[in-house]
């Protein structure tokens, strides 16, 4: 008897990729076949995927790009890429598909809707990204990854947590030491392309603290490559004790050993900082059109694990006041990582593994 066939449809940023690769992993370990739609720009991000992965690389695109005849030929592809979808589907039809978002993720899901296939979306954000908006009344369940989700009237969503790699998982709820007179470590980040905000406000909100603060203060800096030479130096300069990189390929363990977080709240850095059991302070990405990072740390800053400072507030002296508050409160900063870790779901793979087989099982049957 074949194995049944689940479809991941998925686009190509990490925040669309990783759960579709989590997800992909632990079907595949129940024995499931897996296929990957995505189209030619996602398909450069399939790197991490287990080579059982069938990669099928379909027509799409998106009109946030390119000129105007780019943007005129723009339903002719996502019109193709259905189709080629459509007539896969028709020669192996698959037991579910499942849309993490993104163009590319259209094609496989428009097929699936028209062929009554059981299909789902998994949504990372707070706040419906527009490719599951599309899909969220045309599909059997809607997994949030973050919770509350908010969601079109008459649509009932799953909290399924957002997955998160091993290596996080290997330090959830690490033990967790309070700020005090002693070396206390500040992990500051700025999403996957970093952020020139937290370049410009970090460092000098640091330098600024109280003296018996700062002199135990290490800081692990995640900046731009264009901002990595002037960051580290005014850090010399001040003689912090601090790492510059833009790119800390040990973030977990980073996160495990600090008494704080600076970060950008997308909403892997949430579940991962939430899995892990840390405060933090949240800068929402002002930009974002649906406010979705405001929308991701409202759990944690509703539950008082973390505090939330937009890009307006986020200046230097509101910063340094912030830093001096926090780690000066030993049992404030230990309530804030025990309630990070209540609102963790470290979980997430084996509630979307469930509801995959839920949806599956009638055509099993």
């Amino acid at each position: 008897m074949t194995a049944p066939l689940l479809i991941i449809a998925a686009g190509g940023t990490g925040g669309h990729m990783f759960p579709a690769q989590a997800l992909a992993e632990a079907m595949l370990a129940k024995g499931w076949r897996v296929r990957l739609s995505t189209d030619a720009r996602g398909a450069r991000y399939t790197s991490g995927f287990p080579d059982a992965v069938e990669i099928s690389v379909v027509g799409s695109a998106t009109f946030a790009r390119g000129g105007i005849l780019q943007k005129l030929a723009v339903p002719f592809r996502i019109i193709g890429g259905i189709a080629a979808a459509k007539w896969k589907m028709l020669f192996d039809r698959p037991a579910v598909v499942v849309g993490f978002g993104g163009y590319p993720a259209i094609p496989a899901m428009a097929a699936a809707w028209a062929l009554r296939v059981p299909r789902m979306v998994h949504e990372q954000n707070g706040v419906l990204g527009r490719v599951n908006q599309l899909f969220a009344k045309r599909v059997n369940k809607v997994a949030c990854g973050t919770w509350p989700t908010a969601l079109p009237k008459g649509v009932e969503g799953v909290h399924t947590g957002n997955p998160v790699r091993s290596a996080v998982l290997e330090r959830a709820a690490a033990p967790y030491i309070p700020p005090g007179d002693y070396p206390m470590s500040v992990v500051v980040l700025g999403g996957s392309q970093g952020a020139r905000i937290m370049s410009d406000i970090a460092p000098p909100a640091i330098a600024a603290l109280p003296e018996h603060i700062r002199r135990n203060v290490r800081v692990s800096h995640q900046a731009r490559e264009e901002d990595l030479e002037r960051v580290s130096n005014y850090y010399e300069a001040e003689m912090i004790n601090a790492e510059v990189q833009t790119f800390f390929a040990d973030v977990p363990d980073r996160m495990a050993e600090a008494q704080l977080v600076i970060s950008r709240s997308g909403a892997s850095t949430v579940a991962d900082v939430s899995i892990i059991g840390r405060p933090a302070i949240w800068v929402p990405l002002a930009s974002a059109i649906r406010d979705e990072q405001t929308a991701n740390a409202r759990q944690l800053v509703e539950n008082d694990a973390a505090v939330i400072m937009t890009e307006t507030e986020f200046e230097v002296a509101p910063l340094t006041a912030m830093l001096e508050k926090l780690l000066s409160d030993e049992t404030g900063m230990m309530k804030m990582s025990q309630a990070a870790v209540r609102c963790s779901v470290p979980d997430a793979t084996e509630r979307l593994v469930g509801l995959v087989e839920e949806l599956a099982a009638p055509a099993q049957k």
